[in-house]
């Protein structure tokens, strides 16, 4: 699906405010709302929209350690890279995962209670997972700068 300056348009503004009205979202493109949610649909189907959710503030929540943890492989092959990314995605803590190039071979974001918690994923979870040789972990003292919304050239 190729995408014209409208569809581009709704993108921009569903980052801003997933939750925002067809009508208002019409409006704000300059097109009619049936035609609006037509484009939001296939933008959904064709996969450019994952998904909409909420923003929720870690520390509110109880979540003070951020972490990013270079992983390192024993092996570099098919199968081991394979295997650990089959089992990364079933970790609830790890936010994000990335095939990254460089020292290591995984970059993870992590979120847990606390430090003490952090150590226990560490030692319970990430290393006993198969292939794991190295871990370097840096600590998230505090956040300048956190975007989600992914600029949409126009």
């Amino acid at each position: 699906m190729n995408l014209d300056q409208i569809d581009k348009k709704i993108l921009d503004i569903l980052q801003d405010d997933g939750r925002i009205r067809n009508s208002e979202l019409a409006k704000q493109i300059n097109i009619s709302p049936p035609p609006t949610a037509e484009r939001v649909k296939k933008l959904e189907k064709s996969g450019h929209i994952r998904k909409y959710t909420a923003l929720v503030d870690h520390l509110k929540v109880g979540v003070t350690c951020l972490t990013y943890v270079e992983v390192t492989l024993v092996r570099h092959g098919k199968d081991a890279i394979e295997r650990f990314m089959g089992s990364i995605v079933k970790l609830n803590e790890v936010l994000e995962c990335h095939h990254i190039t460089g020292g290591a071979d995984f970059l993870l974001k992590i979120a847990t209670k606390d430090i003490p918690t952090y150590e226990q994923f560490i030692i319970h979870k990430l290393t006993a997972l198969p292939d794991v040789q190295h871990l370097k972990t840096l600590v998230v003292l505090s956040t300048l700068k956190h975007e989600t919304k992914i600029p949409i050239g126009g």
